[in-house]
């Protein structure tokens, strides 16, 4: 060792009533220390001049101070690898403590404060017993449940540590006091002394002050059966939603400790055991447990604390042998086992079970507890999938709080907006994060929410009346037409898995575009002139109807999860109200695969671009107010030769809702208008002259043309001339 004998390590610690139980010193390996020699103290300074003295390097001048040292000469510096293994004398030795203190490696300890060594207590600390169990230490038992030292205990017997009320005891002074007296003798002890404003361990409900003290406890080992490497293999065999939750719940188990099963409560579900007394050996006798399974079934855990201990253990034990184990199991473990309880025996359900579902803290509590559990007793995790989400807040991201005045009750939100809102609030927050809910949140889901009731709405108007009579079959529809089907087979697709993923934000997301922009803005808008204007036994009103009730039946099915309120009424308005009708009771219906055409699917996203910066070209005209409706516009579209090939049999004016479009090959004038994202387009608009048809208000240049409906445009002339000339009685 660097030191010699009579050297004093100086330690210092904010509960000297731990200074009994200390069994070791605790260093740092890679910082330097030096050994100085007291030249000088004041007056009231504990330490006598001449003394030696081992610190911190980086701590003698703070430490000086605190032990009024006036004057010091430097003697030795070392690392504190150089230390490890000097062995030191309790300054209490020759009273009870006559035991070595080595000194250890502590990767805990620092230069920021204090010494630079550590006190080690293995009975009172995490750090102390980890590294004291490393070492192979005493860990002592020194402090009883009541907070005063056990009748064993050398000078401080019954001296408390916390008296009954939670204030400070005398164990404290008293150990002081000793270590005083003791350093008065030169070979150590009290050195210092002083107050200190710090945290301290408390009760998180009482706020009561804590000490920690060390106990016998039941373990589940991590290691003896290989849970460890049973749990870390069910977790790879395990879904998680989102991913990261794997690496999450893979690292805890990882690092854990053994698992401390036992708690010291007045209530509880009992650990029903019995130890005996001379050797510590847990009795193991299917006798004896039969006896305790009988009686929990018949008056349950209660029966373990107010039945006669006689009761289990029968005639063949002496009870003066044998200590009935009084502790209770902790709650996560009960939590833990509820799959067995739950799952396990009822014909039901399923174990394991598909989905376990919780916030995300749980990785710490209910799933890891129950992963354990099962991982122990059955070889796997007692779940298919783990789905973990994040935590409420309000609109500012803020923790809710009645003192804060942020809290947003389900009840208010129902009672103003419907359940429905809340439930598509629900879907369109991100649950791997945190969700934040408030008043303008709300609002705007509440927009959304009517767009897409609206869509319901149109579909239940231009669905009155249809019967399997007009349906036509895919292959025999228009083109546009079948690109709906198309967009509706890969929905279907879409919805399956975002459900299958969980990823219900997705199919919120996907299920309003579709009603906004493919149904709404684009498919519902062309085909309104179909659906009003073209004769009821025609092919293309047909075929509208056909793909609106086969979106009506997805739709509708598709938003059941979501929107059940919504759901049912469009359901029910539409089939009735007849039993069994429920859209809750229906399944997604099959799609046929025979929809789906992507060559399809890419030209008409091409048409959608040109109808695209055609609107933009005539919504710049009506802002301008040189025209009212698209339907006045007659526009010349200016096309590359890849977008010519895009439109071959379209009829674009049909598409762009005007009146007439002249279609050119070509870059167009440079005045025309563009959109950057949409190259190769390029649209002049213009306004038609042409008379208005007072039935489908086209402006198509033949209105009057059939003289016997001159307001007429050629084709509302053919097809009323097709319509009955009385109306039906109802």
């Amino acid at each position: 060792s660097k030191l010699e004998a009579g050297d004093c390590v100086v330690i210092w610690t904010t509960t000297p009533w731990t200074l009994p139980s200390n069994r070791a010193i605790a260093a740092a390996a890679e910082e330097t220390y030096v050994r100085i020699l007291v030249d000088e103290t004041q007056d009231e300074s504990f330490i006598k001049a001449g003394q030696t003295i081992v610190l911190g390097k980086a701590l003698v001048e703070a430490a000086c101070k605190s032990m009024r040292i006036e004057a010091h000469t430097l003697l030795a510096e070392m690392t504190g690898e150089e230390l490890l293994g000097t062995i030191a004398a309790h300054p209490l030795r020759g009273l009870g403590y006559d035991y070595d203190v080595p000194v250890l490696n502590g990767d805990f300890v620092t230069m920021d404060a204090g010494t630079g060594f550590v006190h080690i207590a293995p009975g009172h600390g995490a750090d102390d017993f980890q590294l004291g169990k490393a070492h192979g230490l005493e860990v002592t038992d020194y402090v009883a449940p009541d907070g005063a030292y056990r009748d064993f205990v050398p000078l401080f017997a019954g001296k408390r540590v916390l008296n009954e009320d939670g204030s400070e005891g005398d164990a404290n002074a008293a150990v002081m006091d000793a270590m005083q007296v003791a350093a008065m003798s030169g070979k150590g002890g009290l050195f210092g002394r002083g107050r200190l404003k710090h945290s301290y361990p408390h009760s998180w409900r009482s706020k009561a002050p804590l000490i920690f003290r060390n106990t016998a406890q039941w373990f589940i080992s991590m290691e003896t059966n290989d849970l460890r490497e049973t749990a870390l293999q069910a977790i790879n065999d395990t879904r998680f939603v989102p991913p990261q939750g794997r690496n999450r719940l893979y690292s805890m188990v990882e690092q854990r400790p053994d698992w401390c099963i036992s708690r010291q409560r007045a209530w509880g579900v009992p650990i029903p055991l019995f130890v005996h007394i001379e050797s510590g050996e847990v009795l193991k006798d299917q006798a004896v447990f039969d006896r305790i399974v009988d009686a929990f079934k018949e008056e349950g855990g209660d029966a373990w604390f107010s039945s006669p201990p006689e009761r289990f253990l029968g005639d063949q034990y002496d009870l003066k042998d044998y200590e009935q184990v009084t502790d209770i199991v902790e709650v996560w473990f009960e939590s833990g086992c509820t799959h067995a309880f739950v799952l396990e025996d009822r014909d039901d359900l399923k174990s394991p079970a598909a989905l376990y579902l919780e916030g995300t803290d749980q990785h710490r509590g209910w799933f890891h507890s129950s992963l354990l559990e099962s991982a122990g007793t059955r070889g796997r995790a007692p779940y298919d999938t783990v789905l973990t989400h994040g935590f409420v807040l309000d609109d500012k991201g803020r923790k809710m709080s009645k003192s804060l005045g942020n809290t947003t009750a389900p009840q208010d939100v129902i009672e103003q907006y419907g359940a429905d809102i809340l439930r598509i609030w629900v879907v369109s927050s991100n649950y791997a994060e945190d969700l934040r809910i408030g008043g303008e949140i709300l609002k705007h889901q509440a927009d959304l929410y009517r767009r897409v009731r609206n869509t319901l709405r149109y579909l239940l108007g231009a669905l009155e009346g249809f019967s399997d009579a007009e349906r036509v079959d895919a292959a025999d529809m228009p083109e546009l037409d079948r690109w709906a089907l198309h967009r509706l087979a890969e929905m279907d697709t879409l919805v399956r898995k975002s459900i299958e993923d969980y990823d219900f934000h997705g199919l919120w997301t996907s299920l309003h575009t579709f009603c906004a922009v493919d149904l709404s803005a684009f498919y519902f808008d062309i085909r309104k002139d179909t659906l009003y204007c073209e004769h009821p036994d025609s092919l293309a009103r047909r075929a509208n109807r056909t793909v609106m009730d086969a979106i009506f039946t997805r739709l509708a099915t598709w938003l059941a999860p979501v929107l059940c309120f919504t759901a049912e009424e469009a359901w029910l308005a539409r089939f009735g109200d007849a039993a069994g009708v429920s859209v809750h009771r229906q399944t997604f219906p099959d799609t046929p695969a025979s929809w789906q055409d992507e060559v399809l699917g890419k030209r008409w996203a091409d048409i959608r671009d040109i109808r695209r910066v055609v609107t933009g070209a005539i919504e710049g005209e009506r802002a301008e107010k040189r025209i009212r409706s698209s339907l006045e516009a007659a526009p010349v579209v200016w096309l590359s030769t890849d977008r010519m090939q895009q439109i071959e049999g379209v009829d674009m004016a049909e598409i762009a809702i005007s009146s007439a479009i002249t279609i050119e090959s070509g870059e167009g004038p440079a005045d025309a208008f563009r959109m950057e994202d949409a190259p190769g387009i390029a649209v002049q608009p213009s306004r038609t002259d042409a008379e208005k048809c007072v039935r489908c208000w086209k402006q198509p240049g033949d209105v009057g043309s059939d003289a016997s409906a001159p307001l007429l445009c050629g084709r509302c002339a053919e097809v009323v001339g097709r319509l009955p000339k009385t109306l039906p009685v109802a």
